[in-house]
């Protein structure tokens, strides 16, 4: 049997970071981790092919060497997959298809072969055995969890890890919160479900034997969703594990914001070598965040939390959301203010959306505010449902806050706050400097610095960076292309008239 894996093409959004990728000569910021980890639960027998279409082009002669085409596919690489499928179609390749966008709209997915939904490690082998007896059925579902402590490694083999910015792996699924926009809870569930300590050994392993030297992303919904394991178990498990392979790796992942609140954790968390954590802080407005039943947000000074992890070594990437139906008048001066004070360079602010499935979908659905299915990018200036403060206003506030915090100015400006409260750890030995990265130096010297309108400010950061922070110069120059990447794309899309956008 010859097995197709390919997963979709994202459009090009904040979240693609396809301009920074393109200055670092990478082609992905990320592996399609689930597909990997599907190859691997395929017989070993069957002959096996991915396609990432975000690192590689996928042929019609790919196509007609399989006899199956996987597909995996998250909401908003939509547009793409429905390419994929018209392809097969046209080419007569029968069609398997998983993941988040199939397991929330599989009605819109007739022409699939075969649906695999919910997690793969209890749809997946039924299929399998089916298919064997030539009895397979177009739809597996199942609501029960699997143990995750039985997943096995990804396929790392069908991978050229040379494309991608970052690796990735997965310690736990869940999230023990109740957030009203997030389908995370209807996906994975509340309780975390958690690895064990030789299966996230075998991980780091398998990713180092590869050659694998540079950031590993772990991609779980919540990392701190079982804080006890980690601190008792996991985290000093890495640290000996880091410590003996001189450090080859540097993690970041997603926690919620009372990581702050631990001390221990924080500290472990930064000898283990992370260095980067994305904390969905989504607003300032306490009514909004009681709205969307974010808990764990309320009652704290948020900026305090985010400068508490900084201080520890951890930059923070935020996640903002704009459109609650509290939300007053005043929400973008207070997002814009938040943002710029708190140093948080990588600040993602999106309209909200109701994936399907929530219980924000079901509350509008109910309320008769429903337009559309969301595109799964909440920053492209679209929303599916009717906003309280208006359309026209919610849009124009919306603008003003992107053009702002991703302006050269305001952005250069925030780095320089955020690395005055940024204290990274200090580590034995130095990290090994390599061709690629003094090739990356160059070419982002290049585009920043030479082709850019902006390059004026990159040069006034540049030089007093390298004169009064020289440690910190290195994530500098990173942190520098990341803003080339978020102004690109908040240019494409604030040319977009208002009139055009989706009311």
């Amino acid at each position: 049997m010859k097995i197709l894996l390919v997963y979709p093409q994202y459009p090009d959004t904040f979240w693609s970071f396809r301009h920074a990728l393109s200055v670092i000569s990478k082609k992905a910021a990320f592996p399609p981790l689930g597909l990997l980890t599907v190859a691997s639960m395929l017989p070993k027998e069957w002959d096996k092919k991915l396609v990432d279409m975000n690192a590689a082009t996928l042929t019609d002669k790919d196509i007609k060497w399989a006899d199956y085409v996987f597909i995996s596919a998250m909401v908003v690489q939509r547009d793409s997959v429905k390419e994929v499928i018209k392809s097969c179609k046209r080419l007569g390749a029968k069609t398997v298809a998983g993941g988040p966008l199939f397991t929330s709209e599989s009605e819109n997915y007739e022409d699939v072969d075969h649906l695999i939904l919910d997690e793969a490690e209890i749809t997946l082998p039924p299929f399998l055995e089916d298919l064997e007896k030539g009895c397979a059925k177009h739809i597996y579902t199942s609501k029960e969890r699997p143990d995750i402590r039985k997943t096995p490694l990804p396929m790392w083999s069908l991978l050229n890890t040379k494309k991608y910015s970052t690796m990735s792996f997965q310690y736990s699924r869940g999230c023990p919160f109740d957030c009203e926009f997030c389908d995370i809870i209807i996906l994975n569930g509340h309780t975390p479900r958690t690895k064990d300590k030789a299966q996230l050994l075998a991980e780091l392993d398998a990713l180092y034997d590869r050659g694998w030297r540079d950031g590993v992303f772990i991609v779980d919904d919540n990392f701190i969703g079982n804080k006890r394991k980690l601190k008792e178990e996991i985290l000093p498990a890495m640290i000996k594990w880091q410590n003996d392979k001189k450090f080859p790796f540097g993690f970041l992942t997603e926690a919620s914001i009372n990581l702050a609140d631990d001390e221990e954790l924080l500290q472990l968390m930064v000898k283990a070598g992370f260095d980067t954590v994305f904390i969905g802080i989504e607003t300032t407005n306490e009514e909004s965040l009681v709205e969307c039943n974010k808990n764990q947000n309320r009652n704290r000074d948020l900026i305090a939390s985010v400068k508490k992890i900084q201080n520890y070594g951890m930059q923070v990437h935020g996640g903002f959301i704009l459109g609650f139906d509290n939300d007053p008048d005043s929400i973008f001066k207070s997002q814009l203010n938040f943002i710029q004070k708190s140093g948080i360079v990588t600040a993602m602010v999106g309209l909200l959306n109701a994936p399907r499935g929530t219980k924000l979908y079901q509350r509008l659905k109910k309320e008769n505010r429903l337009l559309d299915e969301s595109t799964g990018d909440n920053t492209d200036y679209t929303m599916n449902f009717v906003p309280k403060m208006g359309h026209e206003k919610l849009i124009n506030g919306y603008r003003h806050v992107l053009t702002t915090i991703y302006s050269s100015k305001q952005f250069y400006k925030r780095v320089k706050i955020f690395l005055k409260e940024y204290k990274p750890r200090k580590r034995k030995g130095l990290p090994q400097l390599r061709f690629r990265h003094i090739k990356a130096l160059i070419r982002s010297i290049w585009v920043l610095g030479v082709l850019d309108r902006d390059r004026v400010y990159f040069w006034r950061f540049y030089i007093s960076t390298l004169l009064k922070r020289p440690r910190s110069f290195p994530m500098s120059i990173a942190l520098a292309v990341y803003g080339f990447h978020f102004r690109t794309v908040a240019r494409k899309y604030t040319k977009t008239p208002i009139k055009d956008i989706q009311a």
